[in-house]
């Protein structure tokens, strides 16, 4: 790696650092792209396997979802930790160890043979997959030049943005084909090559004599706020909110400890969360319009197949088929934006695929329980030109004036608050959804009473094929079927204003021509 025609030394964060390119360049991106897929696809591939894994395991599916929760919560609290560990350890030490034991625990959690052990060995994967998501955005921001970092940037989001649309139809397939430590076992072979390619192409980083003190109050405020958040998300909706004890407690100490957090880090030399990175206002406008972004587009990615599986009857490989067409136009787009996006006011692209998001979402708004395969795939196909137009830029302006010592803690900090917006999105959404439901179920039943013409008629057609025996059981299956059908068009109704609004106020920004190409890094 050291001769001429394979790298160019380049002033890099301060320092006289080899940076690849060529066909070397080319496979570290790849190398980097496939552990971030696989990371990201574990985070919900495991969403269909749960019922596999709960008859392998003689427990019941509530039990068995904390294969998922364990995970959830340990990354939700490794992630923000990025940017402090590397500056201890170095962005590329960090990434290669990640990527290792993530393929290793990955192992683990397929021979586990019961729960408990399951749900220990998740727990550690979480825990070495947080750093890898934003070590990845950050090291290819580094690799790359500066020119070429919207392109950089339109590469590493492909992974994020498709591996989430493919998890569940992967998940599927692969549960019906072979049994459910095989979607553990995949990531050996990928970990593996991504853990080689990277430890050889990645520059040995010097180990910086001047080790700030560790900030032991803010790691435990951070471990104990986090924590307990991702539980109340996670443990929310089936313990009825707020009308469970525990849920109580912990959302008492979720508040307070990250309370004490931010009051801490505001004061601390040496924080393990650099809170000055919200002082640059691109970066907080950004981070605040993304999540907004990912709180909309987690209705589409729970609620809509949800809606299939449970409403119209989809298996879930039925409904993952469904959902897959969102990534045919998010990987076209994604090229095309990582090329041209230099061109334009980044604010246009991004207004614009909240537009789309916006006129999708209105169209879905509409469907009704006679909706063809076809018809349902149609626009989601569409929508996926919305995705990597809003991303993408966001994700460039939220780095565009980090300096490179600050990259690796601002891409930890926004994909943490990034994901944390995602999981917001989904408990509230589901919660909502049922609200919703009975709120709807409850108007429709009003009607239906036995002098009413549209009962009547009802149970003369269930009599006249046969299935008149008892009308009021099917009665009470069709008002149900209606009232989530229009719970989910409401859903995707108010999910449109957002994007609307969104659409709005990124205007309320200041302009971000070429602000990545040039200024990321600077």
């Amino acid at each position: 790696m050291s001769t001429s025609s394979d790298t160019v030394i380049e002033r890099v964060g301060g320092h006289d650092e080899p940076r690849l390119r060529g066909m070397w360049l080319a496979l570290l991106t790849f190398a980097l792209s496939l552990a971030t897929f696989i990371e990201v696809l574990d985070s919900t591939v495991t969403n269909v396997a749960v019922p596999s894994i709960a008859g392998s395991l003689a427990v019941s599916n509530s039990q068995a979802t904390w294969v998922i929760s364990s995970y959830s919560v340990a990354a939700a609290i490794a992630v923000p930790l990025t940017g402090w560990l590397s500056q201890r350890i170095g962005e590329a030490r960090l990434f290669v160890w990640s990527v290792l034991l993530f393929t290793l625990t990955s192992l683990l959690c397929g021979i586990a043979g019961n729960l408990e052990l399951l749900v220990l060995c998740r727990a550690m994967q979480g825990l070495c997959s947080g750093p890898m998501v934003p070590l990845s955005q950050a090291i290819l921001l580094r690799a790359f030049p500066p020119q070429k970092r919207v392109l950089a940037l339109a590469l590493w989001a492909m992974t994020v943005l498709l591996a989430p649309i493919f998890g569940p139809v992967l998940g599927g397939w692969i549960i019906d084909q072979f049994s459910w430590p095989w979607i553990f076992f995949i990531n050996l072979p990928i970990g593996l090559f991504a853990f080689a390619a990277c430890a050889a192409l990645l520059p040995r980083e010097r180990p910086d004599a001047r080790q700030p003190p560790i900030d032991m109050m803010g790691i435990v405020l951070l471990v104990v706020g986090v924590g307990a958040l991702q539980a109340v998300l996670d443990l929310g909706r089936d313990r009825g909110w707020f009308d469970s004890p525990l849920i109580v407690v912990l959302s008492l100490i979720a508040a307070l400890a990250l309370a004490c957090l931010l009051i801490w880090e505001s004061a601390e030399p040496f924080p393990v969360i650099d809170l000055n990175l919200f002082r640059d206002r691109t970066f907080s406008f950004g981070v605040a319009i993304i999540c907004l972004g990912m709180v909309s587009f987690s209705v589409i990615g729970v609620i809509f197949p949800l809606w299939l599986q449970t409403v119209m009857g989809y298996s879930a490989f039925q409904a993952g088929l469904t959902v897959a067409p969102l990534g045919i136009l998010a990987l076209v787009f994604s090229m095309l934006i990582g090329i041209f996006l230099d061109r334009f006011d980044a604010r246009v692209v991004t207004c614009f695929g909240f537009l789309v998001f916006f006129a999708v979402l209105s169209w879905d708004a509409h469907f009704t329980l006679t909706m063809s395969f076809w018809q349902i795939v149609t626009p989601t196909f569409i929508q996926g030109i919305g995705l990597p137009c809003f991303f993408i830029p966001l994700s460039a302006a939220i780095l565009s004036r980090i300096p490179n010592e600050k990259l690796a803690a601002a891409s930890g900090l926004s994909n943490f608050l990034r994901t944390l917006s995602a999981a917001f999105g989904t408990a509230l959404s589901v919660t909502w959804w049922d609200n919703r439901a009975a709120h709807h179920y409850g108007t429709l039943a009003q009607s239906v009473t036995r002098a009413s013409e549209g009962t009547s008629l009802f149970t003369r057609s269930l009599d006249t094929v046969g299935l008149g025996g008892n009308p009021l059981a099917a009665i009470r299956e069709v008002v149900q079927q209606q009232a989530y059908m229009m719970a989910t068009n409401d859903l995707f109704y108010i999910a449109s204003l957002v994007c609307l609004a969104l659409a709005a106020l990124i205007w309320t920004t200041k302009p971000w021509r070429g602000v990545s190409a040039q200024r990321a890094g600077h």
